[in-house]
């Protein structure tokens, strides 16, 4: 899918967002409406989540947890109704740090950036982790590491299988973002395809009734809160999946008149995503041929594929599964790399003047492409021999988002209160009304949810040998670090530097250049 020309009054319109901030218009606007709609559900992708972590939902909630998809929509779905109306009037780079640094303060917005970053770097480790629950279920020839029946073997491969794919993102995001829309396209487009025909093919072999969602498998017994406690536990695989739709208002200032089009793709990502990543949920539980294999809790829905469909079928499904991972992976480092590029455009980064540079033939940031694969490599290093790295990696990442979250929805709660909320005009999405309540219960589920995500159960954090401590309060004492070394660092040196870079600021003299907003600090 190709963008048509737009003329040069439509590209200063679409700008217009951008002068509000102070940032003269630097990457090229090339982005159409299903390529921002494309990022937006690419990541999410609905293949890649809901095959990596099905396993780890039946596991803890049987059957039963499949009610923790819609739960999670329904809460995500608040938070990307208030995004929608963010892009709507702020569609520019990296755009969880500007929305909460306009919303609320410098401060607030250089955490939710800083933790949003750090976040989106382990998030990319995460989903190239994806490819060992795939490539060795397609072809045993893909286990480079020992047979797969070794302590470390298939935490080995893990980190050597997704060390190849991140290295490919790295190389495609440094060309330039057509490059990574072509690509990211044609994969979501191939995504959407499979999906459907997965459907229709689960379908056709349902052995039992939807009443299947009912049945608990027993997971309640020896819980806390009895199932209750095992649902809450189950329903982080759902959690895990619905969030990144931000990512469609982060391309802005690379899309066509994105305070219209960026609106409307986090919405219909999150939908599609719903509606398609539930069926395939259902009709997996209604088709298998047994509830009662271990390998539901431990293969998920990659035995359920070949077990249904049968060996070449399935396989060709797990290679489209594959498709969905590799996408994905490229469409949160795309996010990064923009988050990245927006903070250090404001001097809130180490080397910030080289990170926000755009290179001149490709009109993107290539320095963060590259710093933000080396970090995500690195992380995969540090976990290469820890046989829950899935869980312990991606749990983080997801901590951390959700909180990045929080802390643009809280602030625009506050700023609702106040009165000093004022949405885009012109006809451009705006809650209206309902903004209050909304927002009211957009805050409540980030807040639960960030709760249920960080509480240190043996059962997520450190459910098999060996059994450390640090394992167990691992999410705890990691994002306290982050999130409390990120505010005093803030606090006390990087508040007195913070400020558009000279070469990023727009010029006074330039057409319609308003002088940026103030923010209390």
């Amino acid at each position: 899918m190709t963008a048509t020309a737009q003329p040069p009054e439509q590209h200063s319109h679409d700008d217009s967002e951008l002068a509000e901030f102070g940032y003269k218009p630097e990457l090229k606007r090339t982005l159409g409406n299903f390529h921002t709609f494309a990022a937006g559900i690419s990541y999410i992708s609905i293949l890649t989540g809901t095959f990596q972590l099905f396993y780890f939902g039946y596991g803890s909630g049987g059957p039963a947890y499949w009610w923790s998809w819609p739960l999670v929509f329904g809460g995500q779905f608040m938070v990307a109704l208030c995004f929608a109306e963010l892009a709507a009037r702020y569609p520019v780079a990296g755009s969880v740090y500007n929305w909460a640094k306009r919303v609320g303060n410098p401060h607030i917005g250089w955490l939710a950036g800083w933790m949003m970053l750090l976040a989106s770097i382990v998030s990319i480790a995460a989903v190239a982790l994806a490819y060992q629950l795939t490539l060795p279920q397609i072809s045993s020839g893909f286990q480079f590491v020992g047979d797969g029946t070794g302590t470390y073997d298939v935490a080995t491969n893990a980190v050597l299988l997704a060390s190849v794919l991140i290295l490919f993102t790295t190389l495609v995001n440094a060309f330039g973002v057509k490059l990574m829309a072509r690509i990211n396209t044609a994969g979501v487009f191939i995504e959407l395809i499979a999906t459907v025909v997965l459907i229709v093919l689960l379908a056709v072999h349902i052995t039992r009734g939807p009443q299947v969602v009912l049945e608990t498998n027993g997971t309640g017994q020896g819980q806390p809160f009895g199932y209750l406690g095992a649902f809450l536990i189950a329903s982080l695989a759902s959690a895990y999946v619905m969030y990144g739709f931000d990512t469609a208002a982060s391309l802005g200032e690379e899309s066509l008149d994105p305070s219209r089009n960026a609106p409307r793709a986090i919405i219909r990502a999150i939908v599609a995503s719903f509606v398609l990543g539930g069926l395939v949920l259902l009709l997996a539980l209604m088709s298998v041929s047994s509830l009662k294999g271990e390998e539901l809790s431990t293969d998920g829905l990659q035995y359920i594929v070949l077990d249904v469909l049968g060996q070449d079928a399935g396989k060709a499904m797990l290679w489209c599964v594959l498709i969905a991972v590799t996408v994905c992976a490229l469409a949160v480092h795309t996010a990064a790399i923009r988050l990245a590029f927006a903070m250090a455009r404001d001097n809130n980064l180490p080397a910030s003047s080289r990170l926000a540079k755009v290179n001149p033939r490709f009109r993107t940031p290539v320095l963060p492409a590259v710093v933000i694969g080396v970090l995500a490599l690195a992380i995969l290093v540090v976990n290469i021999r820890q046989p829950q790295i899935f869980t312990v990696v991606t749990s983080i990442g997801i901590i951390m988002i959700y909180m990045a979250y929080l802390l643009v929805t809280g602030p625009m709660l506050v700023a609702r209160l106040r009165g000093t909320w004022q949405p885009a005009g012109d006809g451009k999405f705006s809650l209206g009304r309902w903004g209050l309540p909304v927002n009211i219960v957009a805050v409540l589920w980030g807040g639960l949810m960030t709760l249920n995500l960080i509480w240190p159960r043996a059962a997520v954090y450190n459910a098999t040998e060996p059994h450390h401590w640090y394992l167990r309060w691992g999410a705890v004492l990691f994002v306290g670090v982050v999130m409390g070394g990120g505010f005093a660092y803030y606090w006390f040196v990087q508040r007195h530097r913070t400020g558009v870079l000279a070469e990023h600021q727009l010029s006074p003299a330039a057409p319609g250049a308003p002088a940026p907003a103030p923010a209390a600090d």
